[in-house]
């Protein structure tokens, strides 16, 4: 039987993902950062080892007899925009799983990127797998660690050290949201804390979609290669509408001008960094809202078999698993 080892197994993607890998029959690790139980694979027929990404023999051990290894795990905060921790994770965590990957010769090392490593495009001209990093002026640790990783995992590909490949999701919608992450949005227009829309766009996908492209990666896909994964590509305002529609409630009507959006962001982000408190909407995150960022997944299409769900699908799945897990009593 092959053996997967997921890191980041509790989170939204790990979640979903681990699901998909059982039902192929894969036999699955997960690596934990601690040994508290996990409300969404508690249950789940897997070994549970607790590792830590920055200690190298933490690292070399969870990989020993290990065929793949698909590395999830990350740290995705934006406020402050600037982190060591962020850095060490990202970058120095993905260095160490790499190196004990080549050292106990694991087949095939799948990194969990970002589509933010590719400029982004509009409905007229998306982003592809082709375009440049671009993000360097938002000067987000976050966004900048992840593409670095993703270098030093494409470097090791071409020099044949290792057989690795990149996927780079787009914002995921699903069920098993346990913090929540992106499912914080379907929860803000439930709870009516979102009044009104920026003026941007994103591309949007279903957490399983992204599950089972990655899963068919571990045979599919090319060594060497990026993957963007992603679906729908929706203005804020499209995407509320979905969300509402979705969950039986208003949308936010209030249009926000850019202008008083990024005000509204840089006042957050000082007042949160005088008094030392973390903001949900720092003026990087305001900025990021403002703008468009569509991509096409038509290369994970057509080489790992990419579905493409609708949305209101995974916005439907999202909320039920809030419901049947109390988050809309929170």
């Amino acid at each position: 039987m092959v053996k997967v080892l997921v890191t980041g197994p509790d989170g939204l993607l790990g979640s979903n993902l681990i699901r998909e890998l059982l039902n192929r029959g894969y036999s699955v690790t997960a690596m934990m950062e601690n040994d508290k139980k996990s409300l969404t694979i508690e249950n789940l027929p897997i070994q549970r080892i607790v590792a830590n990404l920055l200690n190298t023999q933490d690292i070399l051990n969870a990989t020993v007899g290990v065929d793949i290894v698909i590395h999830c795990a990350a740290s995705t905060s934006m406020f402050p925009a600037r982190s060591e921790i962020i850095n060490k994770v990202n970058i120095g965590g993905t260095q160490n799983i790499v190196d004990a990957c080549k050292k106990n010769k694991v087949k095939r090392f799948i990194y969990v990127g970002t589509a933010n490593s590719f400029g982004s495009g509009n409905l007229h001209n998306l982003g592809t797998e082709k375009n440049l990093y671009s993000s360097e002026h938002y000067g987000l640790d976050y966004m900048d660690s992840k593409y670095k990783a993703q270098l030093i995992v494409l470097e090791n590909a071409k020099n044949g050290s290792l057989n690795a490949i990149v996927v780079n999701p787009t914002f995921m919608i699903g069920p098993l949201d346990s913090r929540p992450s992106s499912g914080e949005m379907v929860l803000s227009v439930y709870k009516r804390k979102i009044p009104g829309y920026t003026l941007g766009g994103k591309n949007f996908i279903a957490v399983k979609d992204v599950a089972v492209a990655i899963t068919n990666a571990i045979t599919n896909a090319r060594n060497g290669e990026c993957y963007i994964l992603g679906n729908e590509n929706l203005t804020y305002k499209q995407a509320f509408e979905k969300i509402a529609k979705t969950i039986g409630v208003n949308p936010p009507r209030l249009k926000f001008p850019t202008k008083a959006v990024l005000a509204f962001g840089k006042i957050n982000s000082f007042l949160a960094t005088t008094f030392k408190y973390t903001t949900k909407m720092p003026y990087e995150l305001t900025l990021l809202s403002s703008e468009i960022h569509y991509y096409s997944s038509a290369k994970a299409r057509k080489e790992l078999g990419l579905p493409q769900t609708p949305i209101v699908v995974a916005i439907k799945e999202c909320f039920e698993w809030f419901l049947e897990n109390g988050y809309l009593k929170k």
